[in-house]
């Protein structure tokens, strides 16, 4: 039991824990967001064209069933938009990611080259030395 409350506190200290509770605040709150766009604004447009300002009103009925496609519409939409975003923002985030990984790299050639630089200037000196013997 101690092991495994020792191996939770080591997982809940890490950063990556922290990161992922602010993405999930965060994603509840774009999720608001979303839903507020589509209902006030997507909706209303889409009415235009349908004839039917509110989406979610759409309801097949067979029997005593109802059948919610609008509201289904509806989480449709909120769905497309939210992954469209979050396929932006690990666009963007990979972007960053490998640019740092080519300075990173120019930085390591550059270091590869000065060190061979060196060692060529040392055999260089070496042969010198050997000749003027």
């Amino acid at each position: 039991m101690r092991s495994f409350l020792k191996e939770f506190k080591e997982f809940i200290s890490r950063g990556s824990v922290i990161d992922m509770a602010v993405g999930v605040i965060v994603g509840g709150a774009f999720k608001d967001l979303a839903g507020s766009l589509v209902a006030n604004l997507i909706n209303p447009l889409l009415g235009l064209f349908l004839g039917q300002v509110d989406l979610s009103s759409i309801v097949l009925r067979i029997g005593n069933a109802n059948f919610k496609f609008g509201m289904f519409i509806n989480s449709i939409i909120e769905f497309i938009m939210i992954m469209f975003v979050i396929f932006l923002i690990v666009k963007a985030i990979n972007k960053m990611r490998s640019l740092g990984k080519q300075s990173e790299e120019e930085e390591e050639e550059t270091q590869i080259n000065t060190a061979e630089n060196y060692l060529m200037e040392i055999r260089d000196l070496l042969k010198e030395q050997k000749e003027s013997k």
